[in-house]
């Protein structure tokens, strides 16, 4: 199955780092540029089992499950309905304590693996998808990085308004 990934390093303690990647609402707004719009569907805080709806900016939705929840070092979700050409898509997201030039912080190591359908498209879909979902998710895990240090994510992330 592909994959992509990417990986920061933050000048923020794995308990921020955790919490600044589960912010939901009007938070995660400031900073994803993923997503148009993201809500957890069955639950008022993330965990196993938990659904959430994604929207991306550039229009599928999914909706996934958290298959893993470990604050403050994991997180791991699956799709369970989404765009008609992924036959399976998740993704893992770890932070870990790392410290750089004498500095405190979190390494973030977030990896997505997916199929597509049909299977005679692959071929052409993977290549594509290598290519975009590399490009988003490299995007997305800068934007979140300086989301780690803007004082307002993290106090909302921190407080639990977030």
């Amino acid at each position: 199955m592909p994959q992509v990934s990417a990986e920061v390093w933050i000048p923020v303690g794995v308990d921020v780092a955790f919490a600044v990647s589960q912010t939901t609402g009007e938070v995660r707004l400031r900073w994803d540029p993923f997503i148009r719009a993201q809500r957890l569907l069955d639950a008022e805080r993330p965990g196993v089992g938990v659904h959430t709806l994604t929207r991306a900016r550039v229009g599928p939705r999914m909706t996934s499950r958290y298959v893993s929840y470990r604050p403050p070092t994991s997180v791991g979700m699956t799709m369970e309905q989404g765009p008609w050409f992924f036959e399976t898509f998740g993704g893992g997201w770890r932070f870990v304590p790392a410290e750089r030039d004498g500095v405190s912080g979190t390494t973030a190591r977030w990896k997505y693996t997916y199929s597509i359908r049909p299977a005679w498209l692959r071929f052409i879909a993977e290549p594509v998808g290598q290519w975009l979902l590399g490009r988003e998710i490299r995007a997305r895990i800068a934007a979140y990085a300086k989301a780690c240090v803007d004082p307002a994510v993290v106090a909302a992330a921190t407080s639990g308004t977030g």
